[in-house]
């Protein structure tokens, strides 16, 4: 096996290290993973929520907000229509809850039994049976062009939330929040449908309780370069920064003119109506006059004096003398000027004083944690602050139906990370959506009454098992299935297709074949008149270019690059396959490489000691794109070793001296190298990782060994 560490200058880690306020070896790990970027790196070192991008910066986020505002106020019916996932099912309990607590006449459905993904025809004309007026889909939507075409001819409106990727025709909803529209400056496209609707309860918050909701404010600020002036206006509506004016002013008192006509630039068109706010007025005033004369007045507000009773650390500072103690500033890819520190500030006061980081907010983002982690988004970005927070909320005060949940499945009280999400949590929540009752999980996380949502917990608990055992008798099923199709598309694709395959494990069964062959795969139930299948894919392949060719095949289809799904007419299920076999010949599939071991960082012998979790943990939360991290370290003795092993011992038990601390680790599948590979008092070099384990209550640290030879070797 491999060990792959790659070589870094030793200049470039030292310079990451001095810019950014980290350690060495916290900034050579960040180097070897690519993480040199400064808005990358941001959201590995800080967890603060004003990092988060702004919601309003979403395409029709305000829109959405206008609509949602107005049925409250007039008292609309609403159904909020979502996935069956737990995605799906977290971000219908956010908007649901959220609504409850402004008065809105709100209900809530999500798919069924063999309902079709995403709005239903039927779920319209149910809900327009009922006087509904609007709908606000989560997690799909973006795909159901006639269905909300449906809607629109019954007087519904729609809002569609999801982060799907769209198609070339889009519905034509009241609004579409989603970050991967082609028209979409929101700087992260990777949101997880759940963290959408976060964003849109965050931006109804805000909208509830500032004063500055849909009102543009222009922040000004002056400043000499050589012998002129700029000034610099940022024009702001909901925080978010929609247009920029820098004008340059050079006197000219050659020409007999000290002060320059303000009518000669562009600053009355850009302020004319604007509330214009300032740091520092007297000093803005003086140096307004001395460009423009005293003629000129300017209506300023001088907002410093404000801003500095609620940050303190800002108080009585020149916007140059703050623009160098900031945190904000050391992240921007570009210089960092006195009008960018305005901004920053200005965001934070806001946050400080509208307090929007309320208990709600926390409760929140504990259904955007487990919804980005459950659907596999990317851990970068800002999906780390949402997890890291989420995470921190679940452990301090989990929410009602969670915490029900998380004492059925013996989580209670303990330390829950990603893996515990990702491993437990998830698949309890999603067995409901998989056994075709997804309701049940959906009405957990909303039921008020402590009996019935025990009820539901001890439900879910026993659909998880049912769910394992039917995924485990399917695939005896698939794998044959599976390997035999791969001839018949050119080995670059596995099929699965019957009518013996439950809809609800195709994910699953898709996700098996896919690491079982290493190549895109499909699992298909196939039913008495549609078939449903869903899509995996591995080695760089996007599966939009062997879906979208066919679309007109599909009733629905849609997904991500990586994971998608569709339904189809049954009659259409031969055209379809015949269609991927001359597709599958043209496939193009990365290498697959052979077996290495990234290494993050070779570690001295002295710095294994408990004092590492400093940087494992300031990594966390691992997941998709943020694998653990991986070590290396030469001449460990091993000290101790034993067997393990309930039937058959195929593990082995290790007691590894570092010098200044001896490890306790597990090298899995390893029984047959004792005294071949390594033995007792040898010096080793090894690549592991490291993590805690958890027996009776207690945690001990330990090595995990991805690989172990002798030293010298």
């Amino acid at each position: 096996m491999k060990w792959d560490k790659k070589e870094i200058p030793g200049g470039l880690v030292k310079n990451l290290a001095e810019k950014f306020g980290c350690d060495l070896l916290m900034a050579s790990v960040l180097m070897r993973r690519g993480i040199t970027k400064a808005d990358d790196i941001c959201f590995f070192l800080e967890d603060d929520l004003r990092y988060l991008h702004n919601p309003f910066d979403l395409p029709g986020m305000e829109d959405a907000v206008e609509r949602i505002l107005a049925a409250q106020e007039e008292g609309e019916k609403v159904l909020v229509f979502g996935d069956r996932d737990v995605d799906g099912i977290s971000g219908t309990a956010l908007l649901t809850q959220y609504l409850e607590t402004l008065g809105v006449d709100v209900s809530w459905r999500v798919p069924s039994g063999d309902d079709p993904y995403g709005l239903s025809a039927k779920a319209v004309d149910e809900f327009a049976a009922d006087s509904g007026t609007l709908i606000i889909t989560v997690d799909c939507g973006i795909s159901n062009t006639g269905e909300v075409k449906k809607a629109n001819e019954l007087g519904i409106d729609v809002i569609v939330t999801d982060h799907h990727n769209p198609q070339d025709e889009l519905p034509g909803a009241y609004a579409i929040v989603n970050p991967k529209l082609a028209n979409s400056n929101y700087p992260f496209r990777d949101l997880a449908g759940c963290a959408v609707v976060y964003k849109l309860v965050t931006a109804l918050r805000f909208a509830r309780s500032s004063e500055l909701y849909g009102q543009p404010i222009c922040l000004l600020n002056t400043r000499p370069v050589n012998d002129s002036w700029i000034i610099e206006i940022a024009k702001l509506r909901n925080m978010s920064r929609i247009a920029n004016l820098s004008e340059t002013i050079v006197p000219d008192p050659a020409g007999g003119r000290s002060v320059v006509s303000i009518g000669n630039t562009r600053l009355p068109a850009f302020l004319q109506g604007q509330q214009i706010l300032v740091w520092d007025a007297p000093l803005q005033k003086r140096i307004l006059n001395t460009i423009f004369g005293a003629a000129v007045e300017i209506n300023m507000l001088d907002i410093a004096p404000e801003i500095g009773k609620e940050i303190p650390s800002a108080a009585g500072k020149s916007l140059l003398r703050i623009r160098e103690l900031s945190r904000i500033a050391k992240y921007s890819e570009n210089e960092t000027g006195e009008l960018d520190v305005f901004i920053s500030l200005f965001n934070s006061f806001i946050r400080k004083k509208e307090k929007r980081a309320d208990d709600g907010d926390s409760a929140d983002l504990q259904l955007a944690c487990l919804g980005t982690i459950a659907d596999i988004m990317p851990l970068i970005n800002e999906n780390r602050i949402i997890v890291r927070q989420g995470l921190k909320s679940l452990r301090d005060n989990p929410r009602a139906g969670l915490a029900d949940l998380l004492f059925k499945l013996d989580l209670g009280g303990k330390k829950i990370g990603a893996n515990e999400i990702s491993w437990q949590l998830s698949p309890a929540i999603n067995s409901a959506g998989r056994m075709g009752n997804p309701r049940k999980a959906a009405a957990l996380l909303l039921e008020k009454d402590t009996n019935i949502r025990d009820t539901l917990a001890g439900e879910l608990i026993v659909m998880n098992e049912e769910r394992k055992k039917l995924g485990a008798e399917t695939w005896t099923l698939v794998e044959p299935l599976a390997g035999e199709s791969l001839q018949s598309f050119s080995g670059n694709l596995s099929v699965a297709c019957s009518e013996k395959i439950p809809r609800g494990v195709t994910g699953i069964m898709a996700n098996r074949m896919m690491n079982r062959f290493k190549v895109p795969s499909m699992a298909v139930s196939a039913g008495d008149t549609v078939v449903t299948g869903s899509l995996r894919s591995v080695r760089g392949y996007d599966l939009r270019f062997l879906l979208e060719p066919c679309a007109h095949l599909f009733v629905d289809w849609g997904g991500h690059d990586y994971a998608a799904g569709f339904s189809m007419n049954k009659i259409n299920w031969p055209v379809f396959l015949e269609r991927l076999k001359t597709a599958s010949v043209n496939i193009e599939l990365e290498e697959i490489r052979d077996e290495e071991i990234i290494v993050d960082a070779e570690l001295p012998l002295n710095f294994l000691t408990p004092d590492i979790f400093k940087l494992i943990d300031r990594f966390e939360p691992y997941g998709e794109g943020n694998e653990p991290l991986t070590f290396m370290a030469r001449g460990v003795r091993i000290e101790a070793i034993s067997l393990m092993g309930k039937s058959e011992a195929k593990h082995v038990k290790l007691t590894l001296d570092a010098g200044k601390y001896k490890w306790p680790a597990v090298y899995w599948q390893a029984a047959d190298k004792v005294k071949k590979e390594f033995d007792l008092d040898d010096r080793v070099d090894l690549c592991f990782k490291i993590g805690r384990n958890w027996y009776n209550g207690n945690e001990t640290p330990q090595i995990i060994v991805n690989d172990l030879r002798r030293s010298g070797q």
